[in-house]
């Protein structure tokens, strides 16, 4: 069977950015997904597009077509004293580097990692974590078959099925 819309594939993939393996799966743990309904990149599933199990693939995403260009307006200084639970600022979680879940305008939740603390504000960075990255993907697919009913409801797992957050799950709170 063919990888086409509403199909569930299963493929084993390894993410080099920069050299780097920043993310791979398994045969014996791939990563699972209906196809076409938002759960990645459009560019990714465009590239394993008609692919049956067996097949290989390998192939690079510039950052227009992953995560997107790093945005210098996306990093900003926020008051320190948004940080107060109950009266008191949770300095623990101020760390350089730490990542703490933000809400953004529309109520959604994103990451935003630490970039510097001041005596009264934060400078986050809500980037992606490989937005301006090249996206190098190599791998196989595993297994093609029909999604049921139920999973084009209810999602895979049981998380909803669309979040149509073009694979940043991070941007929407879900996916994987």
């Amino acid at each position: 069977m063919k990888i086409a819309s509403e199909k569930v594939v299963s493929l084993t993939y390894c993410l080099t950015v920069d050299g780097e393996i920043k993310d791979q799966t398994t045969k014996e743990n791939p990563l699972e997904f209906i196809f076409g309904l938002g759960y990645l990149l459009p560019k990714f599933e465009d590239n394993i597009l008609g692919k049956e199990p067996g097949d290989g693939f390998e192939f690079t995403l510039s950052p227009e077509d992953g995560y997107g260009v790093y945005d210098a307006k996306a990093v900003i200084d926020l008051p320190k004293n948004i940080f107060e639970i109950d009266g008191k600022i949770q300095e623990d979680l101020l760390v350089v580097g730490n990542t703490i879940p933000m809400m953004n305008q529309a109520g959604g939740v994103i990451p935003g990692k630490v970039v510097e603390v001041s005596a009264d504000s934060v400078k986050m960075d809500f980037n992606h974590e490989l937005a301006g990255k090249t996206l190098n993907f190599k791998g196989e697919i595993v297994a093609v078959r029909d999604a049921t009913d139920k999973e084009l409801t209810d999602g895979l797992h049981g998380e909803r099925a669309a979040h149509n957050c073009g694979g940043n799950c991070s941007d929407c709170g879900g996916c994987h």
